[in-house]
Formats: C-alpha cells, sequence, structure tokens
C-alpha cells in the first residue's frame, strides 16, 4: 500500500482523512505541531501512523516526512478570518510560507500527488450565486488570500515541475472533532456547546446570510477521490467540495435548537470584518471529474454533529471537578 502524509493530522479534517486512510491499510505520517490540532484527535486510530510533531515553517523537518510519500493531503494551517485580521503576519508564515515549504518538499523527494484544503472565502463576495470555479476569485481578507496564494503555488508546480495537484475549495466544513471552545471554531461548534451550556449564542449580523454548510465525511470522501483521480482530468485544477445548497444562519440556529431543545432565541451582534453575506457552491466539476457525490445532508450532518457533541457534553459533566481542563 501507499504511504501518505497528511499535513494537520490532528484537526478536525485532518484526523478523519487520517484515521480513514489507515483503516484502509495505507500508512500514514500524521504531521502536526499541535498548535490547534488535538492529540486525542489520532488516538485510537488503527493501522499503520506515525505521528511527526512538526511545524509547516520548518523546511528541513518537510523534507525528512516527504521521503518515500506518494500523496500528500495538506490540511494543514491556521485558520480563521477574523483572527487573521488580527495578526495577519503569523498566519502569512504558516499559510504562504508552509505551503511552499510543503511543494519544495515533495518536488525534492518525487512526491506524486499534493491535495491541497483549499477555502470559498477565495470568492470573497461574487456573484452570482452558486459561485462556480471559472469566476476570478476576490478574496477580501488577509485568511482569504492566503488560502488563494497556496491555489496560486499548487497551480505554478503543477505547470512547472508536473508535480501533480489538485486543491479543493471547501464550504464551511462541520461534524465531529471541531473544537466547540477555540476562537477557530466553525458556527456549528460554537452554537451546540453554548446551547449545551444553557448559553445564548451570538449571531453576528440578522442571520439571514448563508453558507454551503458541508458535513465532514462529504470532505473526507473528495480528498480520497481526489488523491486517485486521473492526472490528465484534475492536476492543477481547483474544485469546490461542498452540497451545492445553501442555508441561513437563521435556519442553522433554529434546527439546532430544536435538536437540543433549546428554548431561547439568538443574540445579534454586528456584523464581523471580512464576513461576506451569501456563500454557496456549483459542484458539477467535482461530481463530473471526481465523482464526487455528497452523501450525508445538511440535516443529517447536524443530527450526527449533535450526537457527538452530546456525547463529549456527558462525558465532561460526568468527570470528578479535579479531573476536568
Amino acid at each position: 500500500m501507499a504511504t501518505y502524509l497528511v499535513t494537520g493530522a490532528a484537526g478536525c479534517i485532518g484526523s478523519w482523512i487520517t484515521q480513514t486512510l489507515a483503516e484502509r491499510g495505507g500508512t500514514v505520517r500524521a504531521l502536526d505541531n499541535f498548535s490547534t490540532g488535538k492529540r486525542e484527535n489520532l488516538a485510537g486510530i488503527r493501522g499503520e501512523m506515525t505521528v511527526i510533531e512538526a511545524d509547516l515553517r520548518d523546511a528541513a523537518a518537510l523534507l525528512h516526512a516527504c521521503e518515500g510519500v506518494e500523496c500528500i493531503f495538506h490540511q494543514g494551517a491556521l485558520p480563521s478570518v477574523p483572527l487573521a485580521i488580527q495578526d495577519p503576519r503569523t498566519r502569512h508564515t504558516a499559510n504562504i510560507d508552509g505551503t511552499f515549504n510543503l511543494l519544495e518538499a515533495a518536488r525534492a523527494t518525487g512526491v506524486r500527488r499534493v491535495v491541497y484544503a483549499a477555502s470559498s472565502s477565495a470568492y470573497g463576495n461574487k456573484n452570482p450565486l452558486p459561485q462556480t470555479e471559472t469566476m476570478l476569485p476576490g478574496p477580501l481578507s488577509p485568511y482569504a488570500v492566503q488560502k488563494y496564494a497556496g491555489e496560486l503555488y499548487l497551480r505554478s508546480y503543477w505547470e512547472v515541475y508536473k508535480l501533480e495537484t489538485v486543491a479543493l475549495r471547501y464550504f464551511n466544513i462541520f461534524g465531529p472533532r471541531q473544537a466547540p471552545d477555540s476562537p477557530y471554531s466553525g458556527v456549528m461548534a460554537k452554537f451546540t456547546r453554548m446551547m449545551l451550556n444553557g448559553e445564548q449564542p451570538v449571531i453576528h449580523g440578522d442571520g439571514t446570510q448563508s453558507r454551503d454548510f458541508t458535513y465532514i465525511e462529504n470532505v473526507v470522501q473528495a480528498n480520497l477521490l481526489a488523491a486517485s483521480a486521473p492526472a490528465d482530468k484534475v492536476a492543477g485544477r481547483v474544485f469546490n467540495i461542498a452540497c451545492g445548497e445553501p442555508h441561513t444562519l437563521n435556519e442553522t440556529y433554529a434546527l439546532l435548537a430544536e435538536m437540543l431543545g433549546y428554548k431561547n432565541p439568538p443574540q445579534y451582534g454586528p456584523p464581523r470584518a471580512g464576513d461576506i453575506p451569501h456563500s454557496y457552491a456549483d459542484i458539477r466539476a467535482a461530481r463530473e471529474d471526481l465523482g464526487y457525490a455528497p452523501t450525508v445532508d445538511f440535516t443529517e450532518g447536524l443530527r450526527r454533529t449533535v450526537g457527538w457533541y452530546r456525547q463529549q457534553h456527558a462525558q465532561r459533566a460526568a468527570q470528578p471537578v479535579g479531573a476536568k481542563a
């Protein structure tokens, strides 16, 4: 079986990719610096997995990690639009320099393909909807610029060096293992944690803004397809990964509240800098050239996510007071 490298392997998406590869019999190198990823996300994964604690800014460590690797799933990044606005320099070095270092290591060691976690934030506030890969990007925030720069680097490494690259533009991923108590957390994780704790979540803006929320299982499927699809169909290209339908924050809040038996309405706060009002994807290219088809819809994904957070909440509540983090 092939040897794979997953960067950001201790994060939500990276850990599920790592687990799936290991369960399918691959040899996996799980690379993370654990600044945002959690070690417990990798605990209990069965199969051939080696954990490498390293930073994407460490070019020598990446060179060593890439030796003998067939395919890289590059999930590692410092996320969050608001935090990138507060501290663009740190995220620039992680997200742009880190991606460059990885591509150089892949080129030097003969890696066949790199699958990259790109971001729908590259579109900015582009209309009309749905957003298609043929649109001219218009990233608004430093984070969006950083992730789009990674796409451009990938494309150039395919054109110039023939390193096979595929960029997957994720649309608002959610699911088990997202940290609910972190400033990096997505809206699903935050809302669910606060409702379980009896706290009142805040919607920034009027709640009519919409997103193409995409359950984690669909994202893992897309990554595996991107790793194995014929190069003549996918190398050097960008694909939207989503469900192809928008849902408002007000709708999302109401569904979560119903599932959790939460009775309070949301608080509304001012819109956040760098946010966009509406985003959803045209996924025809991914369907046609990757064979991608979302298998878990929005509502079912919410049910599974709520179930996981309920279990986590119950486990924490059952711990002795001195044992809680």
